[in-house]
């Protein structure tokens, strides 16, 4: 088996047709870097840690992200074909979309607008902030060794002011994939913004999503009378989703996976048809009710209605694994440093940073096997699960290793010094 470091060069070995050939030696330099770095990740901060001997003039790796001949949908599809075999080769891929704003402060950063941030907002007040708009498509993936499942990044687009709305470009990034991989069949998670995909006709795919309390809700339509004229689209009126779940009778009670833990819920279902988002087609609404009563109900439907209520209320809580990625490109890869402003430079550098998660949790799946390696810390010795924040680290030490051994003096002495500085390097922030 290859070492790790050898292992993380191959992965990114998969990606060579999406560069030229000096392209793609800048790109494997920078991606090893970044991972590196510890501090601020600016361009020129991953330049300044890279060996000399490899290191080319700062502006090279700039021009790479900002202009270079290198293919952003041909990068995407080497992430698609490395999660896909971690995905098993039978049953439905289960993907979750949303969208998220890269803070980018500057009025001349391309791409960049004033969005609602939506960590900082509340329902009473609006906190707007300057950066990249991004459409996320990830695809759900259950670790081996159990716990939350990750969300591997397959897929970003950038949103820009005046054009295409966010499901459009959700829509956009679905056909994709299933272009990617015309044996699958997929299930779309996804919040309540984007429901009305659930009309869209998307290949393949069923929609997992919120619905609103007060939808407008109606019966199927009736039969045709073979009067003239155009037929009916749409059957009685019925009361919304909430009043539905007030007179409703006939609950059962479910053992549902969430997020990693087993909760107890109540769940009723109908099928309706919600005329605004799904026109052709009827959807199975699902009401979840907290019996402790602490929490309101909450609504839900799918276009399968093959699929047990209980398993929509679960696909529907593993969404929360793009949330965490989000958390991690942000806080852990520090995606929102790279400085670049022209150009395709922001929407690449953002993309690059999305990859950059999945690449790493994969690397990571490859080496681990089914029983995962991290250091644990004398507080938390009861961890028994890795994070996105283990596996980087990991990763750190293996590129940092592979860099200062061959180098390093002979002996215990200087074997101890090198282990000491390569466990604070792979557990620098």
């Amino acid at each position: 088996m290859n070492s790790p470091g050898r292992a993380w060069k191959a992965l990114l070995s998969r990606a060579v047709s999406a560069f030229t050939s000096p392209s793609f030696a800048l790109f494997v330099e920078l991606l090893s870097a970044w991972v590196c770095t510890t501090g601020r990740r600016t361009i020129c901060q991953m330049v300044a840690v890279m060996g000399p001997e490899a290191r080319r003039a700062h502006d090279a790796y700039h021009r790479l992200v900002r202009a270079g001949k290198w293919d952003l949908g041909a990068l995407w599809a080497t992430m698609v074909a490395l999660a896909a075999e971690h995905l098993g080769p039978e049953g439905a891929v289960v993907c979750l979309i949303d969208d998220t704003l890269l803070h980018r402060g500057g009025r001349k950063v391309e791409g960049a607008g004033s969005y609602r941030d939506a960590v900082r907002s509340t329902h009473k007040r609006v906190v707007y902030a300057r950066g990249l708009c991004l459409v996320v498509l990830a695809v759900r993936l259950y670790l081996p060794w159990g716990g939350m499942p990750v969300a591997i990044p397959v897929g970003v687009a950038l949103h820009r002011k005046g054009g295409p709305k966010l499901p459009e470009l959700a829509r956009g990034l679905m056909a994709e994939l299933a272009g990617r991989l015309p044996e699958r069949r997929f299930v779309l998670c996804a919040d309540g913004a984007y429901a009305g995909l659930a009309g869209k006709d998307l290949p393949r795919t069923t929609v997992v999503s919120r619905m609103r309390r007060d939808a407008a809700l109606y019966g199927p339509p009736p039969a045709r009378t073979g009067k003239k004229g155009r037929p009916r689209q749409r059957g009685e009126r019925l009361p919304n989703p909430e009043q539905l779940a007030a007179r409703a009778r006939k609950w059962g009670t479910a053992e549902v996976p969430w997020r990693g833990r087993t909760i107890t819920r109540q769940i009723w279902s109908r099928r309706v048809l919600w005329y605004s988002v799904s026109p052709k087609a009827m959807v199975l609404l699902v009401v979840v009710r907290d019996p402790t009563g602490k929490e309101p109900d909450d609504f839900f439907f799918t276009t399968d209605f093959a699929m047990a209520p209980a398993e929509v209320l679960s696909l529907y809580g593993d969404r929360w694994a793009v949330e965490c990625t989000y958390r991690d490109v942000k806080q852990l890869a520090h995606g929102q440093e790279p400085q670049t402003w022209k150009g395709k430079g922001p929407e690449r550098a953002a993309n690059l940073a999305f990859w950059l998660h999945g690449a790493v949790w994969l690397w990571y799946l490859t080496v681990s096997g089914t029983t995962p390696v991290f250091t644990t810390r004398p507080w938390y010795s009861s961890k028994r699960l890795p994070s996105f924040a283990d596996a980087l680290a990991e990763l750190r030490k293996a590129l940092w290793q592979e860099r200062i051994s061959p180098t390093s003096q002979s002996g215990q002495q200087g074997s101890e010094i090198t282990t000491l500085l390569v466990e604070a390097l792979a557990m620098a922030a």
